[in-house]
């Protein structure tokens, strides 16, 4: 099996129509506003910017769009602990490639628990043998990439590195390219450098500008990452001074 030529999902259109309101939350994000299409890589594609930025919201609405779940989960979960997801789902518009994918799932760092707890009292199998509750965090997600996405799929990922140590992010880009190899298409929203390293990738970085496609080494996490680890003595005499001092 080799990797996808063509994208399951090619593009995402933004259709100002009806209940677009330029003012308000979330379409007065820069990274929303003056944003009409995205076009997604066959294989990964990386949303990055600032906390608050407004990928994340983005990436929640590509998500919804698809069909899946607000607080994570595959298509076919159904719950809600806090409706909380922005209506800018309603104005995506899918363009397909004409593969289907067979599997799928919503990764959402800051609600996996949620999904955890679903899957516990639902009885969903899939997993692995160890209940999710009982490992930690980094463990229970190292579970869910290995056992619950099972290639051929469509992954839409919110921070995945939250619960993994650097090494660990470096296995789960094996783990990423094993899958990428079973003919999958991951969307990922990221802070770390490491994971966005990850070769021939569409990045898009999301700022006051909107939302620009760029070079994984013009990322500001790399370019801050790599700046530190060259100069760290110099970063932590500025950032730890004593703004006291004479």
């Amino acid at each position: 099996m080799t990797a996808l030529d063509r994208p399951y999902w090619i593009e995402a259109r933004f259709e100002r129509r009806e209940g677009w309101d330029a003012d308000a939350y979330p379409f007065n994000l820069p990274v929303v506003r003056g944003l009409d299409s995205l076009a997604f890589h066959p294989r990964v594609t990386f949303l990055v910017g600032e906390n608050g930025s407004g990928k994340s919201t983005l990436i929640e609405a590509l998500a919804v769009a698809w069909g899946f779940n607000a607080e994570g989960g595959s298509t076919s979960v159904n719950f809600s602990t806090r409706a909380s997801h922005s209506p800018l789902s309603q104005h995506i518009r899918k363009v397909r490639g004409h593969l289907r994918p067979i599997d799928g799932y919503f990764l959402r760092a800051e609600s996996f628990f949620n999904v955890a707890s679903y899957i516990e009292e639902t009885g969903v199998s899939g997993y692995g043998h160890v209940p999710l509750h009982e490992q930690s965090h980094g463990e229970a997600f190292f579970a869910l990439f290995d056992n619950r996405f099972r290639g051929d799929g469509l992954y839409i990922l919110d921070e995945p590195e939250a619960a993994l140590s650097p090494s660990r992010q470096l296995s789960f880009l094996a783990r990423l390219h094993e899958l990428v190899q079973a003919r999958s298409q991951f969307i990922i929203a990221t802070h770390s450098p490491i994971l966005l390293g990850y070769p021939d990738a569409l990045i898009y970085q999301a700022s006051e500008r909107g939302l620009e496609r760029v070079d994984y080494e013009d990322t500001e996490h790399f370019q801050v990452t790599r700046n530190f680890l060259n100069r760290r003595k110099t970063f932590l005499d500025v950032l730890l001074s004593d703004d006291d001092e004479a």
